[in-house]
């Protein structure tokens, strides 16, 4: 399928991925977003990354840790099929060394005080998280969908961690940036304007 889409190409050729791609029209993530992500997994070399969705940016990022030689994906999916699908091009791929898609449904959660939708969070490691990446769940689901990510999974970063959240020129988006700002103010924030946008929060 992305074989047909030449805004990936240059990801499947860097990365030599090209048995075929967990590719999504509606939801996948733009290869801009995925080509910022996977250059800063080649070059931070980050030993534990935890994923907030699951698909074309777990298969890429897996293979960055097998480029890099170390590191491992955890990727939350709430979606049974897709998670089944993903699963399926990091065994065809032969990545399962370096990525766990776990199915984690969507939950009621209390997060600082409001009720959220959020996934189960049983997978997360307790400490050491380097890198951080969320896109999900989606923000159709409830207000401020992506804010719970942060405020659950701050006490287990490692001393230094890179958050890149997609979709940031959204209105619901950018208010989280600035709610999580508020709360965590020593976090530096890049903003970069992809095809969606990126807000990256640098802690440590």
């Amino acid at each position: 399928m992305t074989e047909q889409l030449p805004e990936y190409q240059s990801l499947q050729n860097q990365l030599d991925l090209h048995q075929g791609m967990p590719y999504s029209p509606n939801w996948s993530a733009e290869a801009d977003f995925i080509q910022l992500i996977v250059d800063a997994c080649l070059r931070d070399r980050p030993k534990q990354i935890l994923e907030c969705s699951s698909g074309l940016t777990t298969l890429m990022l897996a293979r960055c840790c097998q480029i890099n030689g170390e590191g491992r994906v955890i990727s939350l999916e709430d979606g049974l099929q897709y998670a089944d699908n993903t699963r399926s091009y990091i065994d065809r791929y032969g990545l399962g060394g370096f990525a766990d898609v776990v199915h984690a449904p969507l939950q009621d959660r209390i997060v600082d005080g409001m009720l959220y939708r959020w996934y189960a969070a049983d997978a997360i490691p307790e400490a050491g998280i380097d890198m951080l990446v969320i896109d999900g769940p989606s923000g159709f689901i409830q207000k401020h969908s992506r804010y719970p990510a942060l405020s659950v999974c701050y006490p287990r970063l490692a001393d230094r961690c890179a958050i890149y959240l997609d979709d940031a020129a959204r209105e619901d988006e950018q208010a989280i940036v600035a709610m999580w700002q508020s709360l965590y103010p020593a976090l530096r924030h890049e903003y970069r304007a992809t095809a969606r946008g990126c807000s990256i929060l640098l802690h440590g």
